[in-house]
């Protein structure tokens, strides 16, 4: 008989993941998944998985954290896929962003292959963060 897999247990929320968390909150993602990868991996300590619904979205999304992170004066190691809008990748060495559309999150299932690693509480951010107004780029 099979077993579900049950999810390691979740590790608190860092103030160095936050700055990264709150401009995919203020864009409304779908859903966004915190993983810590430090005891599995030496390129990142955090992998964090965001779903959007369109490829708008991903490009929203993406291009908004990239802009915050310039105000706060980090700069992206890497991006990959933005302009593409199904999958963008952004590198901040500490962290690696996955910014999919729904489709090509299925796809390619990053929670299911990173299965062992322990999830970060994202909790606070239910009602904390998101409901700022929209603007011509917000969900």
């Amino acid at each position: 008989m099979n077993t579900p897999h049950l999810a390691p247990l979740s590790k608190p929320l860092s103030d160095s993941l936050k700055k990264y968390l709150i401009p995919i909150f203020e864009r409304k993602a779908t859903c966004v998944i915190a993983i810590d990868v430090s005891e599995f991996t030496s390129y990142a300590d955090t992998l964090v998985v965001v779903e959007a619904r369109s490829n708008r979205q991903v490009r929203s999304i993406a291009e908004h954290v990239m802009k915050e992170m310039r105000r706060q004066k980090i700069t992206v190691i890497g991006s990959e896929g933005v302009k593409k809008g199904e999958w963008a990748l952004l590198d901040y060495g500490d962290a690696i962003l996955h910014i999919f559309e729904t489709k090509t999150k299925s796809l390619y299932d990053l929670e299911g292959f990173w299965a062992d690693a322990p999830r970060i509480d994202l909790s606070e951010f239910d009602h904390t963060h998101g409901d700022q107004e929209d603007d011509d780029d917000g969900f």
